[in-house]
């Protein structure tokens, strides 16, 4: 492997380039676009995640003589489509909604603008990233959901692969999550890290007594002991016994939870340590978070559920032409017509339809827009919000949305537009998207 990122994608992609080169249509501007058609079963609404990733990606696609050798020598493309190749670089226009963005049903998350050719060679890689990280973002959002305030960590780095461990801890982040246990996330995207000990560190020790004193020798009271691997009535006692009634915090990791942390705040105050916090984790979800409510939990860590969108491990997303240049130089809007996957054509804007009060009530798309900056749309209706920005303008990248700022600016915006939904949002029973989307 090399630092690009040009291998990350399907044969057909440069199959279809060489084609296109080879009959002369490589180069007619296209407009292509990435949308869902549906929500995932049940989900009222999604959150748009990866972008930040997805340009950094895009920054890198590029083939390296590494690549162009590989290609030549297994007989992939024709030498006039290696040589285009060789000198590939986005210089088109991409668009679409910002990071950490609600998005329903015919949303056009991002759109692209270009030659045939280096639009369509992105196909894969604008899937990839962005049904992988919305899906953990629109599960992690319903987890925060129903968290009432209460911090989460994202803790499934064990439970992915190694490289989308770090992708659904920053998306995770972007939808509301505290933390992650991911090293790699916090360096590359700046995701508060967190970690203290597992119960192998216990086993370790001839005793849970001397674990416990290890671990707080190491790393003060403040520390997060795990009380569970023996008892956990007793490894309440000890860890108080140990650590003194400062003891900044338990985790426990099984059991029937509600029960067993009733009985562990009802301990640690009768201990005196009214302060000490109650982590708990084990194979949480939404719904058993949800069930958590009304239990003194300070405090909830998620693995498997979040990273693999919790029963939607991908977002649904589709890539599709919408519209091309013809001979004449105007714009021609196409669509696929197929049953049950039918595409809407045609340039688009979109709009945010909020009420008086601020909340939203539709999804507005109108197609067929010609030539203007789709970005610079003024909503008819003081109340209406645009909803798409400009991330590539010419090739250039607007690195505001790169990097640690940018996951930062992803999950501010998402708190603020999250207020925009209606409370019928976040019921976790299901339903139909909580608006719906109009074309005009």
């Amino acid at each position: 492997m090399t630092e690009s990122s040009a291998f990350r994608t399907d044969r057909y992609e440069l199959t279809m380039v060489d084609a296109a080169i080879q009959s002369g249509t490589a180069g007619r501007e296209c407009q292509f676009e990435a949308f869902a058609r549906r929500l995932p079963s049940g989900r009222r609404y999604g959150i748009v995640a990866g972008t930040g990733r997805l340009l950094e990606l895009i920054r890198d696609f590029r083939f390296t003589d590494a690549e162009l050798a590989w290609l030549d020598a297994n007989a992939v493309v024709r030498r006039p489509t290696l040589d285009w190749l060789a000198d590939y670089a986005f210089r088109g226009d991409i668009w679409g909604y910002q990071e950490g963005e609600v998005y329903f049903p015919g949303s056009p998350l991002v759109t692209i603008d270009g030659s045939f050719a280096e639009c369509v060679i992105l196909e894969t890689l604008i899937l990839s990233v962005l049904n992988h990280d919305s899906s953990v973002a629109g599960a992690a959002a319903r987890m925060v959901s129903v968290s009432l305030g209460r911090p989460l960590a994202e803790m499934g780095s064990r439970r992915t692969g190694e490289y989308s461990a770090v992708a659904a801890a920053r998306a995770a982040y972007i939808a509301g999550f505290a933390s992650t246990s991911n090293l790699e996330a916090g360096r590359s995207w700046g995701v508060p890290t967190m970690g203290t000990a597992a119960h192998s560190f216990t086993l370790l020790h001839d005793s849970e007594e001397d674990a416990f004193r290890a671990q707080v020798a190491a790393f003060g009271v403040s520390t997060t002991l795990l009380v569970d691997t023996y008892d956990v009535i007793r490894g309440i006692d000890l860890a108080i016994r140990v650590a003194g009634p400062g003891l900044g915090s338990i985790r426990i990791d099984s059991g029937d939870l509600p029960t067993v942390v009733a009985g562990a705040r009802a301990q640690l105050d009768s201990l005196g340590a009214v302060n000490t916090r109650i982590t708990v984790t084990s194979d949480l979800d939404e719904y058993s978070i949800a069930a958590l409510s009304a239990s003194p939990v300070d405090a909830f860590g998620v693995g498997t559920s979040v990273v693999t969108g919790s029963g939607a491990p991908a977002a649904g997303m589709v890539y599709k032409l919408v519209a091309h240049r013809d001979d004449a130089g105007e714009w021609v809007s196409v669509a696929k017509t197929s049953t049950a996957k039918a595409s809407v054509g045609g340039r688009k804007r979109s709009v945010r339809r909020l009420d008086a009060a601020g909340i939203a009530r539709a999804e507005i798309v109108l197609v067929g827009e010609t030539d203007e900056d789709p970005t610079g749309f003024e909503a008819p209706d003081g109340h209406d919000r645009a909803l798409l920005v400009p991330f590539v303008t010419d090739g250039v990248i607007d690195e505001g949305y790169l990097g640690a700022a940018g996951t930062v600016r992803a999950r501010t915006h998402n708190a603020r537009v999250m207020q925009e939904l209606p409370i019928e949002a976040f019921r976790l029973g299901r339903g139909d998207p909580v608006i719906p989307t109009l074309y005009r």
